[in-house]
């Protein structure tokens, strides 16, 4: 794809997103690499999407195996390989039923809906209110962005869906203060990952469960970036003790096909009857059957018993940068969703990277994130860290620019 391609797929593709001048073209493990043939080590992984690297070849088999045997049926029907991802999914969570959707949005969509349906099913018809979190993201739906703690991703879409409320990210007295009659559930990320790579108090998560049991609310987790294997465990409120009532869950299940799910207890999910919810193409046996493939390998291979060795190496090895670079602020983060708080605007760093063949990214202005694929090694992670280091130097005198320096 020339200047001339790009200029023109500027022209005639929705202009919602600001791209990289960089076409890619294949992507094998933990490298991808453009029409010129230049090589990136992926550190974005398709924003914490890729978590078995591109072009797994199991995956792939997987997807071929059952494209050539029935890729959709309608959801009037039962398939086996739906069938058998919902089993596993609620045999390794607290589960008891899964609704299969697209997306993390639509997975989050459908956590909202069950919620507000829960109580009306339950004779409280005016308990319908969420509280979700300051900084958290849910997605770009207009229920979705109505729950988002985001006011940049919500400018021009007014007015939002009413019902929800607003509290302080890992304070338990503003979130008590917050709740009242109509409060239905409290939805949060255990982790949020757009909001800056911000990690709670260890006890939070606990007393966001005893304030709901004592208030008879809801516990929605939007494990959407977190789940997975992400940050060391399949999901990222195991270390905490407590869980959900509901969860939802995209991005990493399918290891990029479109793919989402929301999970959810049986006494709740029995608030969803037939003709309450649908979606066309929500776990189609094409794309459950790659799913599938992708839970059994991160059991299989050893997958989150190398991501928590290697994310211990790597947290040190960005503690180490923190120590010689008075612009590092601060090292965040669990498993392999880390982040660096820069004192300074962070896209510089992201083109500069970029430019010496690191894809990273950056959250809320000065915050690198970073999200590998899973399966990550330690000479890449060295690799990244020596390229910082040498960035981060030339910072100090003036040699990184807007466009990566």
């Amino acid at each position: 794809m020339s200047t001339a391609s790009i200029q023109r797929a500027d022209e005639v593709i929705a202009g919602t997103y600001k791209r990289f001048p960089v076409v890619l073209t294949r992507g094998s493990g933990c490298t991808l690499w453009d029409e010129s043939g230049r090589e990136y080590t992926d550190f974005v992984a398709g924003i914490a999407v890729c978590n078995l690297g591109h072009a797994h070849p199991q995956v792939a088999e997987a997807l071929c195996r059952q494209a050539r045997t029935l890729w959709h049926v309608s959801n009037l029907f039962y398939t086996t390989p739906q069938m058998e991802l919902a089993s596993w999914l609620t045999a390794r969570s607290f589960a008891d039923r899964v609704f299969f959707c697209n997306s993390g949005a639509e997975a989050n969509e459908a956590a909202i809906k069950l919620a507000r349906k829960y109580f009306k099913t339950a004779g409280q018809p005016n308990r319908f209110r969420i509280i979700s979190m300051e900084q958290s993201f849910h997605g770009r739906t207009m229920a979705t962005l109505s729950a988002t703690g985001q006011e940049k991703v919500k400018a021009g879409f007014d007015p939002l869906l009413e019902g929800f409320d607003f509290a302080p990210f890992d304070d338990i007295a503003a979130l008590r203060a917050k709740v009242g009659p109509d409060t239905a559930a409290v939805m949060l990320e255990p982790i949020q990952g757009e909001g800056g790579v911000r990690c709670p108090q260890p006890d939070y998560l606990k007393q966001v469960r005893a304030l709901c049991d004592e208030a008879g609310l809801l516990l929605i987790f939007d494990e959407i970036q977190t789940g997975m294997g992400r940050t060391g465990t399949l999901f990222a409120y195991e270390p905490s003790g407590v869980a959900p009532d509901i969860m939802t869950l995209a991005k990493a299940l399918a290891n990029g096909l479109p793919m989402g799910a929301m999970l959810a207890r049986e006494p709740v999910a029995a608030a969803f009857g037939p003709g309450s919810h649908a979606s066309t193409f929500g776990g189609t046996p094409i794309v459950s059957a790659a799913a599938l493939e992708v839970c059994r390998t991160l059991e299989r291979d050893g997958v989150l018993d190398h991501a928590r060795r290697v994310s211990d190496h790597f947290r040190e090895r960005l503690e180490w940068l923190k120590g010689r670079h008075a612009l590092v602020e601060e090292v965040r983060g669990r498993g392999l969703l880390l982040g660096i708080r820069l004192a300074v605007e962070g896209e510089p760093f992201v083109h500069a990277c970029m430019a010496r063949g690191f894809l990273i990214n950056c959250v809320q202005g000065n915050v690198l994130r970073f999200v590998p694929p899973l399966v990550i090694g330690v000479e890449q992670i060295d690799a990244l860290v020596a390229c910082l280091d040498e960035i981060f130097g030339a910072a100090r005198q003036g040699r990184v620019g807007n466009h990566g320096g």
